[in-house]
């Protein structure tokens, strides 16, 4: 099953427009444009396994420089909230 996380991503100050040309060479990443809000860049991940998507925001997406802080979500299909309660 394709695992989809979504990674939210502070920048310095005027490095937004590159960070995101470095985020679109990455294999596995999506999509990756600038909100508006408190975060500068939201990216979409798409991998196979969670540690895949581990690697590549720790390895690939926070290594960028201009990068300062990252936020990832990961995406829960409904076949694995079966048994929860919310």
């Amino acid at each position: 099953m394709k695992r989809t996380a979504f990674v939210l991503i502070n920048c310095l100050p005027g490095k937004t427009k590159e960070v995101i040309h470095k985020l679109q060479q990455i294999p596995n990443v999506e999509y990756a444009e600038m909100v508006l809000g408190p975060y500068d860049i939201i990216a979409i991940i798409q991998a196979n396994e969670i540690e895949t998507i581990a690697v590549i925001v720790d390895e690939k997406i926070r290594t960028i420089d201009g990068v300062d802080e990252t936020i990832t979500c990961v995406a829960i299909g409904k076949e694995e909230i079966t048994g929860l309660i919310f």
